[in-house]
């Protein structure tokens, strides 16, 4: 029998599990779906020959996170292409905002935002890794390096507040911060949405925004591989559907959304039950795949060489359109996420082909197909691309969860991105990821940090099974001597 078993084999799943492992447990990961990764997955998804990534396509944390910092993605032979603008905002005029990895050569394309640029971003770069291990953190603990965390603070309060026109002048960054700040699939405007924008823009200019060759497949794999490696097992299309289907374990780790931690445990205390069935979701995502026969003809110097390219306008576009979309309208014009694997990466399709990742925020639980509507964005800055299309799958944001059931209605953030919810995810506990039965841990995207792939939740997760129930310490990573 296992020492400890991890339901859901998703990057914060296998990150558990890599954990518990290399402590030296018995470990096994039962996965539902027929391969690893939940959403950071890459399939076929259009045509023959042509591999898209299902969620996650870029992938900075897989440079910062302290884990995969700890693990050394490369060493288990993950390649990370670095493209050499690590993401772009384009406005219309056939002007856009670029965001290099050299901080200065970006603030000097800002023009007479350059030195605001500098000003806001200079301090926390210099600081990265205490603003990564400060944000990636379990939010219980005082700030290692106060000096990162007053900097971080006082920038998100500036960026999420009132105060957060009055930096620039111009239009070029702050479209460029905004776009970057969407991430979050929320009104950019408020402390979650800016801390996610200023650590992913911090980010770009310490350790870039790195897109793995294969695709984000690779990184699910060599995380399951690492587990196998240590004498783990990794059921695949084994899906569970109560604890009661699990082994006898002394530890058991869910990545799953806490709703299906309260269908999955009748017999979870009543208050904390209820807690779980009050987890909110407001926002989702779209994506739209396309195959064309070429590159995207941008009209702005510079996005084709952007590995991300943020598509929605200018500032007040962008806030306008997740405003719409947090209110559960479809904006006219949505704010569109796009990756160009293809720029970096030739075995993504055929020669002379090129893949295009895409998704559009929308309302929780749309069934809008959003083809037409992000085509039309990509055109508005890239006059003649639809001309380039020769294949294109729009997935509705419900259809989401039937692939992934940590993907309802299609939220990809596993839950609204709301104050509350991030200090209380997914219940107000001091201990967030242990839960009243006895053993039992949450080690989702709904408890702390919140969603991307850095596996942090599951190595909190994993860390806190270590020490209550086998007590074994390990460091803050989970993979280094406590």
């Amino acid at each position: 029998m296992p020492d400890a078993v991890v339901v859901g084999a998703g990057p914060n799943g296998l990150a558990a599990a890599l954990v518990l492992a290399r402590a030296g447990l018995e470990v096994e990961v039962r996965e539902r779906a027929g391969t690893v990764g939940g959403a950071a997955s890459t399939r076929e998804l259009t045509l023959p020959g042509h591999w898209h990534d299902v969620g996650s396509a870029v992938h900075p944390m897989a440079l910062a996170s302290p884990f995969f910092r700890a693990l050394d993605l490369p060493a288990l032979g993950v390649e990370l292409l670095q493209p050499e603008v690590a993401y772009a905002h384009p406005l219309d005029g056939a002007r856009a905002a670029l965001a290099l990895r050299d901080l200065d050569a970006t603030a000097d394309g800002l023009g007479a935002d350059g030195p605001a640029w500098r000003g806001l971003l200079g301090p926390l770069v210099r600081r990265w890794r205490e603003v990564v291990d400060l944000a990636l953190g379990d939010l219980r603990h005082p700030a290692p390096r106060p000096a990162a965390a007053l900097r971080l603070a006082l920038a998100v309060a500036e960026q999420g507040g009132p105060a957060w026109g009055a930096r620039f002048s111009a239009d070029l960054a702050p479209a460029l911060l905004t776009g970057v700040a969407a991430h979050a699939v929320a009104p950019p405007r408020a402390p979650g949405p800016a801390g996610a924008g200023l650590l992913l823009a911090t980010l770009a200019h310490a350790v870039g925004w790195p897109v793995p060759r294969g695709g984000s497949q690779r990184i699910s794999d060599a995380l399951a591989g690492e587990v196998r490696r240590l004498g783990g097992r990794v059921v695949l299309d084994a899906p569970v559907t109560s604890l009661a289907e699990l082994p006898p374990a002394r530890a058991v780790l869910l990545d799953v959304l806490p709703g299906a931690l309260a269908r999955m445990a009748p017999g979870l205390p009543s208050g904390y039950a209820a807690h779980l069935r009050r987890w909110r979701h407001r926002s989702a995502a779209s994506p739209v795949h396309f195959v064309l026969d070429g590159p995207v003809p941008w009209a702005a110097p510079g996005v084709d060489r952007a590995g991300t390219v943020h598509v929605g306008g200018p500032r007040g576009e962008v806030v306008a359109a997740e405003r719409d979309v947090a209110a559960g309208r479809h904006a006219r014009r949505p704010y569109v996420l796009l990756s160009q694997p293809s720029l970096l990466d030739g075995g993504r399709a055929p020669a002379g082909r090129s893949t295009l990742w895409t998704y559009a925020h929308v309302p929780f639980g749309s069934t809008l197909d959003v083809g037409e509507a992000v085509q039309r964005q990509v055109e508005r800055f890239a006059p003649g691309f639809s001309d380039r299309v020769l294949h294109r799958t729009a997935v509705p944001a419900v259809e989401l969860e039937r692939g992934n059931p940590n993907l309802p209605g299609g939220d990809v953030t596993g839950g609204a991105v709301t104050p509350w919810q991030l200090l209380a995810r997914p219940v107000p506990r001091w201990d967030p990821y242990r839960t009243p039965l006895e053993g039992v841990y949450l080690c989702s995207a709904a408890t702390p940090p919140a969603s991307g792939v850095h596996g942090m939740c599951g190595v909190h997760a994993a860390r806190r099974a270590l020490r209550q129930r086998f007590g074994i310490v390990v460091g803050p990573d989970g993979l280094t001597p406590g």
